[in-house]
């Protein structure tokens, strides 16, 4: 069992809802059914999804939880190596970009501020002016295939102050 799987196996209420029963005594799923008041259907399908998951055993007592393997579990994760944080720049990178093109803009400030830094980096050189139709052909390049417009983004350049316009000219203020 992997972290991913136990996650995914109690991820569901009725999953939990269900696990919780059986650690306080239910050892079947009329006894699940009764102590949640879950429907019967819901009941075994969650059942069947612990148990496949690894999270329940059904033997002979009728339905427990797993210990041992949730303990197998705990001791390897254990014993796994820390993985060193990635850095968030780049992990912020690789989530909006793909093949050198936005995908979408961030709806978080902090994660768009980023991505928008990069993006001004890599098209504007600092101290040459821009025409507005040369800025708008360098963006759309960044926004082909995805869910951004060049406008939008052009807007957000400007708000966080990394470009500056004046009559029609564009100039990068920012880093």
């Amino acid at each position: 069992m992997t972290a991913h799987a136990l996650a995914g196996a109690l991820a569901d209420e009725r999953r939990r809802t269900v696990f919780a029963a059986i650690v306080l005594g239910a050892r079947d799923v009329p006894a699940v059914v009764a102590g949640t008041g879950l429907p019967a259907r819901d009941a075994a399908v969650a059942v069947r999804r612990l148990t496949d998951a690894g999270v329940l055993a059904d033997d002979e007592g009728g339905l427990r939880v797993d210990a041992e393997r949730l303990r197998e579990f705990a001791r390897a994760g254990a014993a796994a190596p820390a993985v060193p944080a990635a850095n968030p720049r780049e992990a912020i990178l690789r989530t909006f970009l793909r093949d050198g093109a936005l995908t979408r803009l961030p709806a978080q400030r902090g994660r768009r501020r980023v991505l928008l830094e990069h993006i001004t980096e890599r098209t504007f050189e600092p101290g040459r002016r821009y025409p507005e139709r040369e800025v708008d052909d360098a963006l759309r390049r960044w926004c082909e295939g995805g869910e951004a417009d060049h406008v939008t983004l052009r807007r957000y350049l400007i708000d966080d102050m990394l470009l500056t316009r004046e009559q029609g000219v564009y100039w990068r203020t920012g880093p």
